[in-house]
């Protein structure tokens, strides 16, 4: 009988495949991270995942909340969230190491079909980590198996991919995500809004606007949205803008007046201010860093 622990295989198998800071795999949306030091806070939006942790361990900052994470325990994000990231325990020797998986809510309200229904309905924060189960981590480990069989991926990949969501599901971030999951729950229309703000992020924000689209009275849906993403609508309208500002002036060198205006800022100083303090620099001196690093390291670590 093979007593081989999984996740010390899972972290052989990813060490063996990691080609970089980032490495896409045959599996899809399976992705390998790896860091060699430890790094400062690294803002992102994050896209709903799974985050696996194998070697070294990760903070993650959302809105006033932090959490850790190695691996003894997983991360997952379930909606669109302006997140900082920092690997704190890594070596060249012994480097930080990790699995991520983009959630597929569609794969996830298939599996809730066949699942008892839920009666919570509470509402809260839609990220969070939690224990790495014996079960979770060997459906894991069948799946990162895949990134060494790619010809078994179209077959297999699914079905283990749907059996990781169905113990995600069983484990204690469950029941947000059954939520989010269902158009029609109040974490759904918690969901549109976010969507609605993605969307329309170089806009004016009009709360009363979100509610709407949420289906909730402003103080309702003020609250929720802010026990779901861990801050205001404003905070996250301006997270998203400083983000999607900070992509573009990677590629539109010394433009900064344009690129401040383009994302919806009406103040060039006001822009730079909350750049700044967002992220450390200014949008000149950032971006020529950002610009400098990618040269060096095309691949961007997230998860």
């Amino acid at each position: 009988m093979d007593m081989t622990n999984p996740m010390d295989e899972i972290r052989d198998l990813v060490s063996r495949n990691a080609a970089g800071r980032r490495t896409e795999t045959a599996v899809p949306r399976l992705a390998i991270m790896k860091g060699d030091n430890p790094t400062g806070m690294m803002p992102s939006v994050y896209e709903p995942m799974l985050c696996l942790v194998l070697q070294g361990s990760k903070c993650v900052v959302i809105g006033d909340q932090a959490m850790h994470y190695d691996s003894a325990s997983y991360f997952v994000s379930s909606v669109e969230i302006p997140a900082s990231g920092q690997i704190v325990d890594a070596s060249p020797e012994r480097p930080y190491l990790a699995l991520s998986l983009t959630l597929n809510m569609t794969a996830i309200a298939e599996i809730l079909l066949d699942m008892p229904d839920d009666p919570v309905v509470c509402i809260g924060a839609c990220f969070g980590t939690s224990p790495v189960t014996p079960d979770l981590a060997e459906a894991w480990l069948r799946l990162a198996r895949l990134i060494e069989r790619p010809q078994e991926v179209r077959v297999l990949g699914p079905l283990i991919e749907r059996e990781i969501l169905y113990r995600l599901l069983q484990g204690p971030q469950g029941a947000a995500i059954r939520q989010l999951a269902r158009p029609e729950s109040r974490l759904g229309h918690i969901r549109r809004a976010i969507g609605h703000i993605r969307s329309n992020f170089d806009a004016p924000l009009r709360v009363d606007e979100l509610a709407r689209v949420a289906g909730m009275s402003m103080s309702v849906f003020h609250r929720h949205f802010k026990d779901v993403t861990a801050m205001s609508p404003i905070q996250y309208q301006k997270s998203i803008r400083l983000h999607e500002a900070r992509r573009r002036l990677v590629g539109e060198v010394g433009d900064t007046a344009r690129v401040a205006f383009s994302v919806g800022y009406e103040s060039v100083t006001q822009f730079s201010r909350e750049y700044s303090r967002q992220f450390g620099a200014s949008p000149a001196r950032d971006a020529r860093q950002l610009r400098e690093r990618m040269a060096v390291e095309p691949e961007m670590i997230e998860g």
